[in-house]
């Protein structure tokens, strides 16, 4: 009977947020694994006694890097992790759409800022975005107006005073037409996919509390959408074998679908928009944990 572990959060005394891990549990057991949830941060977790370490909702990672990607390095050492820890290592920092765009992959373009780097050159003629290389939620996340340089300049100090790298992107107008998909992979193929409306209203501020997934929706992606998102997965360094992943598209100025994220760490798998494919997850996993 393999034994598995879904890595999670701990959410102290509120409900969990992540609403597939309790599915997923039950579907694991009803196929024959020992399976069970644990806050990554658990020091009392021995996590080298399972086959397999899943992570799966460890959602406060975003803030807590130095700590969580050596612990996903640890657990990598005593066991079976996935997604592997040097896909987690490289995909926690969204530097690495540089890479992609470097392998020719159709990205959003982005700007990054370091702290010390001047806040100049913001674009003049168009709304664009302003959120950090590490992060989740739309955390720390902005839309600007071309005439709101000021506030931006000061949300780019706040992030520089906090030691974060600054992504500056133009606002994708397409988003507010065709929304954001995610096209989500299991086990080497295309799982489902979803669309959601924009995230970023105009006027919301950086430190406000976002809807992250707003008017979430099935969606059954195009040719040209799910070309893109292979094009991404198989441009991760080192070709590594991926047992989940989430590709978020947005429309280009050319109507062209391109990468806004690539999701390798601990991306939603929105199973309660997509029931059909618990299953279909459960026997990658146990697959994973029998190899």
């Amino acid at each position: 009977m393999p034994r598995i572990a879904l890595a999670t959060y701990d959410p102290g005394t509120e409900p969990s947020k992540d609403q597939d891990l309790p599915v997923l549990l039950a579907a694991l057991t009803a196929a024959g694994a020992q399976a069970v949830a644990r806050p990554w941060d658990d020091p009392e977790v021995e996590w080298g006694g399972f086959d397999l370490v899943v992570i799966r909702s460890t959602w406060d990672y975003a803030w807590r890097t130095d700590e969580f990607v050596p612990w996903v390095e640890r657990v990598g050492k005593a066991t079976r992790i996935a997604n592997p820890a040097e896909v987690v290592r490289w995909n926690t920092d969204k530097r690495y759409l540089g890479d992609l765009a470097a392998a020719g992959v159709p990205v959003v373009p982005t700007r990054y800022l370091a702290p010390g780097d001047p806040a100049a050159d913001l674009p003049a003629d168009r709304d664009f975005v302003v959120k950090p290389t590490f992060g989740a939620g739309a955390r720390f996340a902005a839309r600007y107006t071309p005439g709101e340089h000021a506030p931006a300049v000061r949300h780019l100090a706040r992030m520089h005073e906090e030691g974060l790298t600054a992504m500056v992107q133009p606002y994708v107008a397409g988003i507010d037409v065709s929304g954001e998909r995610a096209l989500q992979f299991f086990g080497g193929r295309l799982l489902h996919a979803s669309r959601k409306r924009a995230v970023l209203t105009p006027g919301t501020a950086y430190d406000a509390d976002k809807v992250a997934h707003p008017d979430l929706a099935a969606w059954t992606p195009t040719p040209a959408e799910l070309a893109v998102a292979e094009s991404a997965l198989a441009a991760v360094p080192d070709a590594p074998e991926l047992l989940y992943a989430r590709v978020d598209l947005v429309d280009g100025a050319d109507g062209r679908p391109q990468v806004m994220e690539l999701e390798l760490v601990e991306p939603n798998l929105f199973l309660f928009l997509h029931p059909g494919s618990v299953a279909g997850v459960a026997e990658a996993i146990l697959t994973a944990a029998r190899r």
